[in-house]
């Protein structure tokens, strides 16, 4: 008489939580009469729990709370095989990483399926999973195995730890994206201290990089990411939890009659129907959100999140060493010298209300990006200087960089490329290691306006 197989784990079947197909629930009342109810979404949360959407006060809702076991069935999306899980509620969270990642998903689920104006999350019930039972049946075939996402983590790791400055880091991560995980649009966004706001740094995949572009800290999918430390992940496509565009400020007050524009188009697909934010941690600390999509459904599971999970921690890693580095040998380097700039004076205003730059009447960088440019300006028109260091920068107290922790070579990254994109003659060149050069090819008229 041959043995049973032994039941499977969590982990095994973690491809029946992504909410391609909805469970079945079945609960019992005080008295024990039963009920059986679809549910949304079962999420799963480590080898011994889940999460169940709570949506309605209904009939399943009051049995759990009357009596707190119930049998879940859910089935792999792939192979059409059935779990019976035997389940016992624990507690209710309306707030924290789980219940803000299983609202963006909620979102993506209720889109797909006509149901936006039906599915709100009103919190996210955790369960122990008592047991879990694989049910007979006839099966699909599984599909061949997926290869490369350990690899992609393990180029990650080799290329990132090769890396010697802040830019070739953030090319770094985007070409192994590319490269070894064909993730086709990706972006890197950095944290802004002062205003608890997201600045993109680098992208790939879009018609404009959107390098400049912000996005709020808890506003949609890459926001709520970062402000809770955790994955989002969306497999459909959806209004209600997309991701923001920057925000738009105006200059009428301070310029009465000009109209200028300091919005940067943030980069992203239309219609995208896949997307995944993580954030980039070091040392407990939120540096910033690395984030993927696609225009396909289902583009990313359980493993691309793990992947990208991993790389955003070796990414973080890696800045925070690079950004420690950079402070302790700046003063070795030997200086550089820049020819003197030659042609027409170029038109740089600078307003001193939030540090806004435009060059001619092209809107370029704001806040600290756009001080420390004002300050490079300011010093290059007055005193001739071309060469300067991040140790200065951050000595600097009218710059008023946010702490010694802020990513001091993100910002210049983000202002080097923004010169790059809107401005030819006029250049930020790293010389060494915490140096860079201020390469002026015209003369500049530099005008500060109060606000």
């Amino acid at each position: 008489m041959s043995a049973h197989p032994p039941p499977p784990s969590l982990d095994a079947i973690r491809a029946c939580f992504e909410g391609a197909i909805p469970a079945m629930m079945a609960t019992c009342s005080e008295d024990g009469t039963p009920n059986v109810a679809y549910i949304s979404q079962v999420w799963y949360v480590d080898q011994r729990h889940v999460a169940l959407s709570f949506q309605f006060f209904n009939k399943t809702r009051q049995n759990i709370l009357a009596n707190p076991r119930s049998t879940v069935l859910v089935m792999d999306p792939v192979t059409a095989a059935f779990y019976r899980l035997e389940l016992r509620y624990l507690r209710t969270e309306t707030e924290g990483p789980r219940f803000e990642g299983m609202k963006a998903q909620l979102a993506g689920i209720a889109s797909h399926s006509g149901m936006a104006g039906v599915f709100r999350l009103l919190g996210a019930d955790l369960y122990e999973v008592e047991a879990i039972e694989a049910l007979e049946g006839e099966r699909l075939p599984l599909p061949p195995p997926r290869h490369g996402l350990l690899a992609g983590v393990r180029r990650s790791a080799e290329r990132l730890a090769g890396c010697c400055a802040t830019d070739e880091l953030l090319q770094a991560v985007l070409a192994v994206l590319n490269d070894q995980l064909d993730i086709r649009h990706a972006m890197v966004l950095m944290r802004d201290g002062a205003s608890d706001r997201l600045y993109t740094v680098a992208s790939c995949g879009y018609a404009s990089s959107g390098v400049g572009s912000e996005i709020e800290i808890g506003h949609g999918v890459i926001g709520v990411a970062a402000r809770e430390c955790t994955p989002v992940r969306i497999s459909h496509m959806t209004n209600a939890a997309s991701y923001s565009h920057a925000m738009r400020s105006s200059m009428r007050e301070i310029e009465p009659g000009l109209v200028l524009d300091t919005e940067i188009p943030f980069p992203g697909l239309a219609e995208p129907h896949s997307q995944l934010a993580v954030p980039i941690v070091s040392s407990g600390r939120l540096l910033g959100a690395l984030f993927v999509e696609s225009p396909l459904d289902l583009r990313f599971g359980f493993e691309d999140e793990d992947a990208l999970v991993a790389i955003a921690g070796h990414l973080g890693a890696a800045l925070e060493l690079l950004r420690t580095s950079d402070e302790a040998a700046a003063a070795a380097e030997p200086p550089s010298r820049a020819p003197p700039p030659s042609g027409a004076p170029i038109a740089v205003r600078h307003y001193l209300a939030n540090s806004s730059i435009f060059i001619g009447d092209s809107y370029l960088i704001k806040g600290v990006a756009g001080a420390i440019f004002g300050k490079l300006l300011r010093e290059h028109t007055q005193q001739g200087r071309s060469e300067f260091s991040n140790r200065e920068l951050r000595l600097d107290p009218a710059l008023r960089l946010p702490d010694l922790s802020d990513n001091l070579e993100a910002r210049l990254v983000l202002l080097q490329r923004r010169l790059q994109e809107n401005s030819p003659h006029i250049r930020i060149e790293k010389t060494g290691r915490g140096r860079f050069l201020l390469r002026v090819e015209r003369p500049v008229a530099l005008t500060e306006i109060a606000g």
